[in-house]
């Protein structure tokens, strides 16, 4: 491995970082695109409230279930192989999800999609770990988190583009056409790696890891319509936590086990992992369920929703930079922490915005949450590195992006089954006779998917005006839910982080193995 320099050595290290970039780049468009299309893809396909929660819950389970678990493949059978399989993969499963005849099959699609971009992100980062030295490997991996932002930031303005001139089926086409771009020079370019001293793989720890994600998802989503208490959804709770126990029960005597728990004795390292639940709960969520509620609820165009995400997403292109900049006279901790203080006042004054109100009035509280999530999210994949000794970064690293990727994957379903009961509840409250409470129910649950449409088919004595204002009281009480948690989670990363810095300018280069 070499600096980066003017030899031919460097065009090849600067073809691999772009081929990992593109790829890195269509996954937070999958990601918003699909929240975006959400409200299109229900009017041609149809489906229920869960089918329609799977849109974006099947991506992210799948993403979370697998991600630590294709670094380990990757580590044993190849970084460069695990990519191209993922972005082959990838460009498929898009391909397939342009052309998808029912929502099932777009739904299965999409955990497809999820397995793909986890051996994408896991093999090309890891295979791009080998390319680069020194403060040539963190400018290379800074440009990937860089080019996560130009995605998240531009991801709803360009998929609204893309649905109102061309369908929705025209977001997953494009994730086609990049990836065959990426592919195209990794195939050329990029060369085949492994670990050495990698000497098996934790199968058994991936199967239950795998199993208790799934079924808590599973669990969370189905809960709203099945009632929390019935026996498929209490034997589903049942099984996911009989395979958190055995996963845990596997990991402690595995010699090579997939995940660490012993790092989980540093009370700062599990001030970390607080850090991508609370940006969760404070900021991807809303990537989520703002499309549905401008487009399904509002009426706005999808162009004109995507613009106003704008404000909230843009502040992520710039933000995550500047935090990191002051970490270096501040520490990091006590910047991550004021940022959640400052998302948490932007998701008071969004409460405070009416169903109705002007486009613009949406905009200062967009934009403070933006900036508050973009604190901590600059800094918490260093102060992963930087909480626990050197020896053990790897790993750190590893653990640090389950929790954060599997952790949306729950919270959203979490997120979309309160909206869904405070929907419900405020349904009851503005409905006197007619409609049976299993009516009620199912109207709340398309509610709080934003298909206003089918909730006043299902409640045809009600006008959509009562069913917009129903869902703003339900949107407000979701509010102050993810105010609490924000400000629960600043308290911890106040207590745990205050004086961690994200910057040791005597760590060493750890980020070489995919499985750690």
């Amino acid at each position: 491995m070499t600096p980066i320099s003017n030899s031919s050595d460097n065009r090849g290290q600067l073809s691999v970082l772009l081929a990992v970039c593109l790829a890195a780049l269509v996954l937070p468009l999958s990601f918003s695109g699909a929240a975006m299309a959400t409200h299109a893809i229900g009017q041609e396909l149809g489906g229920s409230a869960a089918a329609m929660n799977w849109i974006t819950n099947s991506f992210m389970l799948t993403f979370g279930s697998f991600l630590m678990t294709a670094g380990a493949l990757a580590d044993v059978f190849g970084r460069k192989r695990v990519f191209i399989f993922g972005v082959v993969l990838f460009a498929l499963a898009s391909l397939g999800l342009s052309i998808a005849p029912s929502l099932e099959i777009l739904n299965g699609l999409r955990a497809v999609q999820g397995l793909a971009a986890a051996a994408a992100l896991a093999g090309g980062s890891a295979a791009l770990a080998q390319e680069f030295d020194g403060h040539a490997r963190t400018r290379a991996f800074s440009m990937i988190g860089t080019t996560f932002g130009i995605g998240l930031a531009f991801g709803p303005i360009l998929s609204g583009f893309l649905i109102e001139s061309f369908g929705w089926r025209s977001i997953f086409l494009s994730g086609t056409l990049v990836g065959a771009v990426s592919l195209l020079i990794a195939l050329l370019r990029m060369r085949e790696t492994t670990n050495p001293d990698a000497t098996g793989f934790d199968w058994y720890g991936a199967a239950t890891f795998t199993a208790m994600l799934s079924l808590l998802t599973f669990a969370l989503i189905e809960g709203p319509a099945n009632g929390w208490t019935s026996a498929y959804v209490m034997t589903l709770l049942i099984a996911a936590a009989a395979a958190l126990v055995g996963f845990i029960l596997l990991e402690k005597r595995t010699r090579q086990p997939l995940l660490d728990l012993s790092l989980f004795r540093y009370a700062r390292f599990v001030g970390v992992q607080v850090l991508p639940i609370a940006t969760t709960y404070s900021y991807v969520v809303l990537l989520i369920l703002l499309p549905l509620r401008f487009v399904g609820i509002e009426g706005y165009s999808e162009i004109e929703a995507g613009l106003l995400m704008l404000a909230l997403s843009g502040p992520m292109l710039i933000v995550p930079m500047i935090a990191a900049t002051l970490a270096r006279w501040i520490a990091a901790g006590t910047l991550a922490g004021t940022g959640l203080l400052i998302a948490a006042v932007g998701l008071f004054y969004l409460g405070r915005i009416e169903i109705g109100e002007s486009g613009l009035a949406l905009v200062p509280p967009l934009m403070l949450i933006g900036i508050g999530a973009g604190m901590p999210w600059g800094l918490m994949d260093g102060l992963s590195v930087t909480v626990v000794p050197k020896e053990r970064a790897g790993m750190a690293t590893g653990i640090f992006n389950t929790t954060k990727v599997a952790g949306e994957g729950i919270t959203l379903a979490m997120v979309n089954a309160i909206l869904a009961a405070f929907a419900s509840s405020a349904l009851l409250r503005a409905i006197s006779g007619g409609p049976t409470v299993d009516e009620i129910g199912e109207a709340a649950r398309h509610l709080a998917t934003g298909d206003l449409a089918t909730a006043a088919r299902l409640l045809p004595g009600t006008s959509p005006d009562v069913l917009a204002a129903t869902y703003g009281s339900a949107f407000d009480a979701l509010i102050y839910v993810l105010i609490s948690i924000t400000l629960v989670a600043a308290i911890v990363v106040f207590g745990l982080l205050g004086n961690s810095r994200a910057i040791d300018t005597e760590q060493p280069d750890t980020v070489v193995s995919a499985g750690e």
